[in-house]
Formats: structure tokens, sequence, C-alpha cells
């Protein structure tokens, strides 16, 4: 049989089938609508309890005993890095490759970051990398379930245990991942999931803090939920007339979308997992490397990257521009790397932190993580498949099949 002519070369595309209705999200249905109307029939469209509702259903999914809900996920952790008690000069383990907030926030109570290699098998932080990075001035790390791929908790659970560090858990890739059957979000002393439109427990605008520890749940609540401090029946009542200065907390008609979402959770993510499986397994046999999750790591998809290898003959922006030309939504990551930006390399973030002689002690222009950048480099992204027809998943395999089948071609052209 004949190879077929890849589209950048002159062929026809592979991929016609329309992505907006094979990659919808979110998925929303009645039951989403009558949760929301009843919300608005009952009138109270700033403290509605269907908050607390979202908050016990969240407590109960990841048996946590304390559920704070936040207007978003960047709250959430801002909420946690101070209820942690991080201040001036406490130094916190991060990873590079991730949305800034994960990091941003704990700067403007004087905590700084200090960037970390990932680990290379499910690109959590890497705990050989933070061994190399710990001081004295080292108190908490915090572990991001990149895309949905659960980071190494057992071992950074025991590090963390050694050096009395607390773990900030960001779950928000990971709605439903597990490790060894344990819901990713209840490993931390301290979790948080983003409910943001894109997220796969979706509220439109939302976040969620998860703890066992009633004191972090508490000063998280006084730092931005001032009607909740009146109800305390500690001494934290005190604060009741001016909580500390922030407010988060959740608007009701997105707790009442998060609530009708968080139960079809499992549902969404077996028909997403079932598509990006499917499309897989395929690729791996075309030398991909999909990250596919394995007995003990049960992985979801909020973000579906795969790594390429430069034996295909393809550097990654020719791939990419192949494979566009097929029709298919290919990109690079979406997340720079943080150490990188200008933010931290022209010396910004000093501002908010206000360290003394900051810009001198953390020299981010200097900070070099070439595992965490080489993988970058080597990572193309896919769509998430959340309503994908298996035809629209083969056209997607046929454009790949054409492109690599093509690659000696296509890399004289384009070279």
């Amino acid at each position: 049989m004949a190879i077929k002519t890849p589209a950048i070369l002159g062929g026809s595309p592979s991929v016609t089938a329309d992505h907006a209705v094979n990659c919808q999200w979110p998925v929303l249905d009645e039951q989403d609508f009558l949760q929301v109307r009843k919300v608005m029939l009952d009138g109270d469209i700033s403290t509605h309890p269907i908050r607390y509702e979202l908050e016990d259903a969240y407590a109960q999914l990841f048996n946590q005993k304390y559920a704070l809900s936040h207007n978003n996920g960047t709250s959430a952790l801002f909420a946690s890095f101070f209820a942690l008690g991080l201040g001036a000069g406490d130094e916190v383990l991060v990873t590079s490759a991730t949305w800034w907030s994960s990091v941003l926030p704990m700067l403007w109570l004087g905590a700084v970051p200090v960037f970390c290699e990932c680990e290379t098998e499910n690109l959590g932080i890497s705990v050989a990398d933070m061994k190399n990075k710990l001081t004295n001035n080292t108190k908490a790390i915090v572990v991001v379930h990149l895309w949905g791929m659960p980071s190494k908790m057992h071992e950074i659970r025991q590090f963390a245990n050694q050096h009395n560090l607390n773990i900030i858990e960001d779950a928000s890739h990971a709605h439903g991942a597990s490790i060894d059957g344990r819901l990713c979000g209840s490993f931390g002393d301290v979790s948080v999931f983003s409910l943001q439109g894109d997220k796969l427990s979706p509220a439109g605008e939302g976040g969620m803090l998860l703890t066992d520890d009633y004191g972090i749940y508490e000063k998280a609540l006084c730092f931005g939920d001032v009607s909740r401090i009146y109800s305390l029946d500690t001494p934290a009542q005190r604060f009741a007339a001016t909580s500390f200065g922030i407010k988060t907390r959740m608007a009701p008609l997105s707790a009442a979308v998060g609530l009708s979402q968080l139960k079809k959770l499992e549902q969404h993510n077996q028909c997403r997992n079932d598509n990006i499986e499917y499309i897989s397994k395929s690729l791996e046999t075309m030398g991909f490397d999909t990250y596919l999750g394995s007995e003990r790591y049960h992985r979801t998809y909020f973000e579906f990257l795969i790594k390429w290898k430069p034996e295909c003959g393809l550097q990654q922006q020719t791939l990419i521009r192949a494979l566009n030309a097929e029709g298919a939504a290919i990109t690079a990551p979406r997340y720079p790397m943080l150490h990188q930006q200008p933010f931290f390399v022209e010396g910004e973030w000093n501002k908010l932190a206000r360290i003394e002689n900051g810009l001198n002690r953390y020299p981010y222009s200097q900070v070099s993580l070439p595992v965490t950048e080489a993988e970058s480099r080597l990572m193309i992204r896919l769509p998430h498949f959340s309503t994908a027809t298996q035809d629209f998943l083969d056209q997607y395999l046929d454009a790949f099949d054409k492109v690599l089948l093509n690659a000696k071609a296509i890399a004289a052209k384009f070279k």
C-alpha cells in the first residue's frame, strides 16, 4: 500500500471532524442549570449555604476533616501559605514547570521559592534535587501533580518528615488521580484544588482547600472569609470585624456548578481517560512516551502531553507544524519555565517579597534546571478528547502516521 502524502507536502489533511464537538469542555447539562437555578430562586447569591454542601462533598470524597471553599485556586494557595505560617525569608521548594499560582502568592508573605528539578517518570518535583536545595531556611514543599500525573508522594512525604517540612499539595490538575488507591489531594498537610472552567471538576471559578489540621483550617478561614469568622467559638472569633484583609469567599453560583460537576467527575474522567488511552497505545508504538500511568499511579488528564524523540527525524516545531497542516490541534506546552521568566530573572519578585539583599541571595538569573528544560523541549500538547468519537481519534492517529512515515522528506524541506 502506497504511503499517503502528508498535507504539509501537498496531500489532504487527515483531521476533518469538528474539534468543538469532539473536545467540548466543560460538559454542562440540565442538572447543572437546575442547581444554579435553585440558588438563584433562593435569592441568596452571596452567602448561600450551597458553599458548605460543596465543602462537605470534597471533605468526604478526599477523606479530609476540613474543607474551605475559595473564589479561585490562587486564593486557596495564598491561604495555604498563610495558614502554614510562612513568612519573611522562609524558603519553599517548588517546581518550575507549573502555573504561576503554585508559586507566586507566597512572595506576598515574604517566603521565597527555590526551584527544583522534576523527575522524568511522572514529572513531579525531584526528591534528589530537593536534597541539593535544602537549607536551614527551608520550611515547605509545593507538590504539583502536573497535567494529572501523580507525583511520587510517598518518597516526598518521607523526605518532608525527615526534615520537618510542610507539604502544600496542588492537585488542581488531578481530580480523581490516585496513588495506590488513595486520591491525590489527600497527601498534603494542606491540599488545594482549582475549580476553574478548564479543570476536571469545574465551577467556572473557584478553589478548594483541604486539611486534617483544624489550626490550618481556622487560619485559612480567618485569612479571607470574614462572614464565617463570626461563627467561630474559639479565640480567633476576635478577628471577625477585620479578617486579615483579604476576601476569598466563593460565589454560590460557582459552588452550585461545582457541586453538580463533582457528582459527574468519575463519569467525565472515564470518558476522557478511555479516549486518551486509546490514542496513547498507538502513539506508544510510534515511539512516543504518553505517560500512561501504572498500577500504582492512576492518572487523569487535565491536559494531554506526550514526549517525542528526536530520532523520529523531526524537530519539535517542525513536527508541530506538520501535524497542524493535517488539521490536528497540536501545540508546544503552554507553561513556560517559571525560573526563566522576567518576573524572576529581572528581580521584580523582590518588590513583593521585600527580602533584604534578596537579589543577591536568590539570583534567579543564574538558576539552571537542565532536566526540566530538556523535558519541556521534548513535549507536544494534544487536545483532551473529552467528547471524541473513535473516528476523530483515528483521524489523529492517521495524521501522526503520515507525518512520521514522511519525516525524512518533511525534515529536508523545512530544515
